[in-house]
C-alpha cells in the first residue's frame, strides 16, 4: 500500500496539468495528470503536498483544500490511497519538470486530453465544486472495471 496526493493547480479557469513523458518505468506514461507524489516516511498530506508540487512545478502553493480520498486497486500495481487536492494561489513561477511536460489547460479542454479512465470521475466533480467525496476505482491493467463514490 502506497500513499500519495494530486494536485489540480487552477488559474484562469484552467488547470496545471503534467503530461508523463520523461520518468523510466512510468506507469502514467503518456497520461496527463495533476502533480504530486509519494509520501516520504512520516509526512502528513499537507506536507506531501507543498513538497511534491514544489518539486515539480516550482510553486508554493499559499492556498488549497482537500477534495477526495481515492482508493486504486488493481491487478498489476500497489494498492494506493491518493488525497486529491486543488489549489488556487501560489507564488513562484512555474519551472521544467523532470517528470514531463507542464501546461497550463482550460478547464474545458481537460476532457479532450489522454487520462485515466477513473480520473475522469473525480475531475468531473471537483470542476463542478462537489464537496468532499471518496472514490475507490478498480482496475485490470489500464481498463476501469469498478468505481464506487460517496458523497459526504
Amino acid at each position: 500500500m502506497i500513499n500519495t496526493t494530486l494536485c489540480y493547480i487552477e488559474k484562469d479557469n484552467r488547470y496545471l496539468m503534467l503530461h508523463r513523458t520523461k520518468k523510466e518505468n512510468d506507469l502514467n506514461e503518456g497520461k496527463w495528470i495533476g502533480v504530486g507524489g509519494k509520501f516520504e516516511k512520516n509526512e502528513t498530506p499537507e506536507e506531501c503536498l507543498l513538497r511534491e508540487v514544489k518539486e515539480e512545478t516550482g510553486l508554493t502553493l499559499t492556498k488549497y483544500r482537500l477534495r477526495a480520498v481515492i482508493t486504486f486497486i488493481s491487478n498489476q500495481w500497489e494498492t494506493e490511497y491518493m488525497y486529491l487536492f486543488t489549489a488556487n494561489e501560489f507564488t513562484g513561477e512555474v519551472t521544467e519538470c523532470s517528470e514531463g511536460v507542464l501546461e497550463w489547460v482550460n478547464k474545458e479542454e481537460v476532457m479532450k486530453l489522454n487520462l485515466w479512465q477513473g480520473d475522469r470521475i473525480f475531475l468531473k466533480k471537483i470542476m463542478k465544486e462537489d464537496n468532499f467525496f471518496t472514490l475507490k476505482v478498480v482496475y485490470e491493467g489500464e481498463q476501469l472495471v469498478e468505481s464506487v463514490v460517496e458523497d459526504y
